[in-house]
């Protein structure tokens, strides 16, 4: 729905910017239903058009042409963002989930595991610093963002925020979004990757009720395995489901609280420092 309607308004910690966007929502709703009975177990499907959305009062023509619009303006930011990573040989990733994933608490632990590595941090969320006032915490420089009624951060965002942080070269920057597993999926960002961290406790069946988010993702942290013995969930159809909609995908079983799997996420992060950075010097 984002990429229609151009939702992206945020403020980097007491720094409002705002955006130009052209929504057209300017229609009125006249529903008129005379239903002389009631039909039960029917199943009600949006978004199988071309634009994979349904605004009422809307083409799917002009839905896709505003698609395209908005989006063609993220990828010139994300594009920006991008270039300068690559010029610092920074790794950056970016963390997306459903709320109480459990994203920054495995953050947190991430950052004070890498020890002296080189990194920062841009925490989304729709109100409060909290999550930034964690991650600072742990002695790791960290921007909150903000987006108001905004549901994902956008490519503007997250150079705005890349500004106010002092990047280091062969460093890693950590990006985690609002927690929503829709809209994060269509906005590039400038990342290297996306990593998408799913707890044991939302159910096997999500990665299919929400492929897109896990298709866009290069990694799956299945976290919060310790609760898995508490919990009736069956970790392995849990990975089979990820890879039914992204054969390709990476998947590290993981808890922030005992630690296992971190030294498997570590490796990972650092390998793919390596390789972006070595790839930096050599050019």
């Amino acid at each position: 729905m984002c990429s229609v309607c151009g939702c992206g308004t945020g403020s980097v910690e007491g720094h409002s910017h705002s955006h130009d966007h052209t929504h057209g929502h300017g229609h009125g709703h006249d529903h008129s239903h005379d239903h002389g009975h009631h039909h039960h177990g029917h199943d009600l499907h949006f978004g199988h058009g071309p634009a994979g959305v349904e605004v009422a009062g809307m083409s799917q023509e002009r839905l896709i042409e505003i698609e395209t619009d908005i989006l063609a303006k993220n990828d010139a930011y994300a594009d920006a963002n991008r270039k300068v990573l690559t010029g610092l040989g920074a790794f950056a990733v970016n963390l997306v989930s459903s709320p109480g994933s459990g994203k920054t608490s495995l953050l947190c632990k991430t950052i004070e595991a890498l020890g002296e590595q080189p990194l920062a941090v841009i925490e989304g969320d729709q109100q409060t610093a909290n999550d930034a006032d964690r991650i600072r915490a742990t002695g790791a420089p960290a921007v909150q963002v903000n987006t108001g009624k905004g549901c994902h951060l956008d490519g503007h965002m997250v150079g705005h925020a890349m500004e106010h942080l002092d990047l280091k070269e062969a460093s890693l920057l950590f990006i985690e979004n609002v927690g929503n597993l829709v809209c994060p999926a269509g906005f590039d960002l400038g990342e290297d990757c996306k990593v998408a961290i799913l707890s044991v406790t939302e159910g096997e069946d999500k990665p299919l009720k929400y492929p897109d988010m896990f298709t866009a993702s290069r990694l799956a942290l299945l976290n919060k395995v310790d609760l898995a013995p508490h919990c009736d969930v069956d970790l392995d159809l849990y990975e089979k489901n990820l890879r039914r909609v992204n054969p390709g995908i990476e998947v590290i079983r993981i808890s922030a609280r005992t630690g296992e799997g971190m030294e498997n996420w570590l490796n990972w992060l650092r390998g793919s420092l390596a390789r972006k950075s070595g790839k930096a010097a050599a050019e």
